[in-house]
């Protein structure tokens, strides 16, 4: 059984006061919630301020990005292992967004993979493809490369304590939404890729989230597929109560 991972990802919002009251109401209303890990990622400046309110038993803090070398002349970067001080444990990697917005390639993605698994940090690795791609029937060609950019550079190791996150980037925001059978559709073919990547053991724990817009309304169907493994949340993580009902429909897989 893998145990299903809920991720808010609170994107570039909000200022310190409302990361804390935001951190403050989700570890109080999931307290009593069972069989589902839960992690929170602000944004970098406001991970000390959360880290503050966190008691770390039932929400766990990440990041949404992390420097893909080590410390050194990187301006405005965050090397991996400085996030260690923070009590960071997961950090969100490949998001569409630093795809689109700052032109992340696959080979950068891959190198802060690669960083965040040296400094014993679980990467969330994003995979998904645009809607002028799936509509040139590119879907699974993107999604395949995307997964082996980061396997290539692990050279055969397989993808360690990482986690996907499958993301159709054509639903999110878009009035378009993808059906529970789309997104099992692409999370047993990413499962598929794994196998062929990393061998069966290793692909059949992998934990796949949905990244599409999950939201308390469609979450129980979307989670109830077979290899729906947990959501990246982004809009719905900065309500609590709407977190909180997406984690509590996610109760013991």
């Amino acid at each position: 059984m893998r145990t299903p991972l809920i991720a808010g990802n609170w994107k570039m919002n909000g200022r310190r006061g409302d990361a804390e009251a935001l951190a403050r109401a989700v570890e109080v209303k999931v307290a009593a919630l069972s069989g589902v890990e839960i992690c929170v990622c602000p944004p970098f400046v406001h991970l000390q301020a959360v880290q503050s309110v966190l008691g770390g038993e039932h929400v766990a803090l990440g990041a949404q990005n992390c420097a893909d070398a080590g410390p050194g002349a990187r301006t405005g970067e965050i090397a991996a292992e400085m996030l260690l001080d923070y009590g960071v444990s997961h950090v969100i990697l490949g998001h569409s967004e630093r795809r689109a917005h700052y032109g992340e390639t696959d080979e950068v993605i891959a190198a802060r993979y690669q960083e965040a698994q040296n400094a014993g940090l679980i990467p969330i690795l994003c995979v998904g493809e645009t809607l002028a791609e799936r509509e040139a029937d590119q879907t699974e060609a993107i999604v395949g490369g995307q997964i082996r950019g980061v396997t290539e550079r692990l050279e055969g190791t397989g993808l360690g304590n990482g986690v996907i996150a499958y993301e159709p980037v054509w639903a999110i925001g878009t009035g378009r939404t993808a059906t529970a059978d789309q997104a099992e559709h692409m999370h047993a073919f990413i499962r598929e890729q794994l196998v062929m990547l990393e061998g069966h053991a290793n692909a059949s724990a992998r934990r796949i989230l949905y990244g599409g817009s999950m939201k308390p309304a469609n979450a129980g169907e979307l989670l109830a597929q077979p290899d729906v493994d947990g959501g990246l949340i982004g809009g719905a993580s900065l309500d609590a109560d709407d977190f909180v009902a997406i984690c509590a429909a996610a109760q013991g897989g």
